[in-house]
């Protein structure tokens, strides 16, 4: 098989939740770029409109397409799966995207930031999941599964709070919810893995990389120097979505410049100098 065909999602249909911004439209323009048919849903639908306009005009192999989805509540769950319903027959990708953070000092830290958060990372994507299985299992087959690609975080995986307690959490059950599912969807010929990225820039951190100047002084702190890039993610969404990743479930993939592997100072160290 050719590298092109490793990576090729020609014929493909996906959907990309929070699609209009950060990291889910790093990966709507890569699954575009790579022939794929993209819905883009947020609850902003003319976002999400206005930047499915922008990967058309690109001149790639595949085509996007935009409108509102909101998947916080069950109602938004249940209107954005009759929405991709009426759209298509087989979804072949399902990137569960679309999130939110709250950040405040541990001794502030709010009772209602647990559930504004968790309803969209956690429960909202599980609902989604779930609501669109007749359509993954429509587009999977033995040879070529569906894929289901979750946004974790590297928060999910060290103990880092960084005062987004409920975001930390979230994103751990994330990671667990997606091995599960890796494990029960097996047999229906659907692979759920998950990314864990660390720093991109994205309106979730547009406190902390707005500038070249403030990712600079982040990417300091990460183990490779620097912040991550669109093709970081372009890269693993296509291998995880692609003929490559076919064989790969329950994943997953750090994508932190070595932030996951990060541990404390060594202990022994004063005693070798």
């Amino acid at each position: 098989m050719t590298p092109e065909a490793l990576f090729s999602l020609t014929g493909k249909t996906a959907l990309v939740t929070g699609g209009a911004t950060g990291i889910g439209r790093m990966a709507a323009e890569a699954l575009v770029r790579a022939g794929a048919h993209v819905m883009i849903a947020s609850r902003k639908g003319d976002a999400c409109e206005r930047v499915a306009d922008e990967l058309n005009a690109l001149g790639a192999s595949g085509s996007a397409e935009g409108f509102a989805g909101d998947v916080a509540t069950e109602a938004g769950v249940n209107a954005l799966a009759a929405a991709v319903q009426d759209r298509a027959d087989a979804l072949h990708i399902l990137m569960n995207n679309a999130g939110r953070s709250w950040g405040a000092p541990l001794d502030t830290f709010p009772y209602h930031a647990w559930d504004k958060v968790l309803s969209l990372n956690v429960t909202g994507l599980f609902a989604l999941t779930q609501a669109l299985l007749p359509l993954l299992r429509a587009g999977a087959s033995d040879d070529d599964p569906a894929r289901v690609v979750n946004l974790g975080s590297v928060m999910g995986e060290v103990p880092m709070g960084d005062g987004a307690y409920s975001y930390a959490a979230s994103k751990a059950a994330v990671h667990q919810i997606t091995r599960i599912l890796a494990k029960e969807l097996a047999a229906d010929r659907i692979t759920v893995n998950a990314l864990a990225p660390g720093p991109f820039v994205s309106k979730m951190t547009a406190f902390a990389t707005a500038d070249t100047t403030m990712r600079s002084r982040v990417g300091e702190d990460v183990p490779l120097g620097r912040v991550g890039q669109p093709e970081d993610i372009a890269a693993c969404v296509l291998f995880l979505c692609g003929a490559g990743g076919g064989y790969v479930t329950g994943a997953i993939l750090p994508v932190s410049g070595g932030i996951n592997v990060m541990t404390g100072p060594n202990i022994f160290g004063a005693a070798s100098e």
